[in-house]
């Protein structure tokens, strides 16, 4: 069974939020899921997101594979650093460790209409 982190939505329409959970590769992206390890606000401003850190140190440690959105924010809040000071007996609190600021994406270019 390939195990996968990933995100699932929640909320009601036109209002968007996710939980981040750990999930079998085959279901329905709502579906059934293994553990729910934390939750993620796009409309926020700036986006919300929190992390159960342990539990995903867990679940990489068994082989589960995180879905490029998920890799993008663990790398954002340097979760990868804060898991490692785990391992060594650090609590990641005392490392000073902060979160890196939201990408600043460029407007997509308006597309010319074609003249007949």
């Amino acid at each position: 069974m390939s195990v996968k982190i990933r995100l699932a939505r929640t909320g009601r329409k036109k209002i968007v939020r996710y939980r981040v959970v750990v999930i079998d590769s085959r279901k329905k992206r709502d579906g059934w899921f293994l553990e729910n390890i934390g939750t993620y606000d796009p409309q926020a401003n700036p986006k919300k997101f929190q992390f159960k850190l342990d539990r995903i140190a867990y679940w990489l440690k068994q082989g589960a594979e995180p879905s490029e959105t998920i890799a993008n924010l663990l790398k954002q809040d340097r979760a990868y650093e804060k898991i490692n000071a785990l391992s060594k007996g650090l609590p990641a609190e005392s490392l000073n460790i902060e979160r890196l600021p939201e990408r600043k994406r460029k407007a997509k270019p308006k597309r010319e209409k074609k003249s007949a």
